[in-house]
């Protein structure tokens, strides 16, 4: 049992660590704040600007895409899309199809393209489509014929919905295929300038 004096020091020493405990995130939290701002910015930047991109790359071509799928010119609806999306992004950049004109030669090679059916309505027909689209894409400095960036196998895939009232399949696929080539443009320029 504990005496009147036992019982104070208990709430004394009781007390203390509870200010103590109670200072203590206080302090951590002031040490991580200093470490966090004497760390800086640590290499942050705005992805997929083309800051990475070298500096004396000034214009890129993106020559017409190979196609080695059995799609009949998707190859052209997705080059134009790329080649949108360059200038979209970056401002500082020109871009051409002609690569005797340019800094750096983007060249793309469409290696498959499917369409399959994922969604079926209650009457057993197909409502929503997937296509997958895969490519090999290589950016290659002119200059100093360093490749700046090279994937093999960039497969993107994107879905479209057949409406109700649509003819046909190939009613609904064409503008399908033009929104997924602005998606996949998109995609590849914010992979390729993020990498670099």
């Amino acid at each position: 049992m504990m005496n009147n004096f036992d019982q104070s020091m208990f709430i004394i020493h009781h007390s203390a660590f509870i200010v103590q405990a109670a200072y203590m995130p206080k302090t951590l939290l002031v040490i991580l704040a200093l470490l966090s701002l004497a760390a800086g910015p640590c290499g942050y930047r705005r992805a997929g600007t083309g800051e990475s991109l070298p500096a004396h790359i000034h214009s890129i071509a993106v020559p017409a895409f190979q196609n080695a799928s059995l799609r009949y010119k998707v190859e052209q609806r997705f080059t134009q899309a790329v080649m949108e999306e360059i200038l979209k992004r970056g401002r500082r950049l020109t871009v051409t199809s002609e690569p005797q004109r340019a800094d750096a030669v983007l060249n793309g090679n469409i290696k498959s393209f499917g369409i399959a059916g994922v969604l079926l309505d209650n009457s057993g027909r197909t409502r929503v489509f997937q296509i997958t689209i895969t490519t090999s894409v290589t950016l290659r400095d002119q200059k100093t014929q360093q490749i700046l960036f090279d994937q093999p196998n960039f497969t993107f895939r994107g879905e479209y919905e057949l409406a109700e009232a649509s003819a046909s399949l190939f009613n609904e696929e064409d503008p399908a295929v033009d929104r997924i080539a602005r998606e996949f443009a998109q995609s590849l320029i914010s992979t390729m300038l993020e990498g670099l």
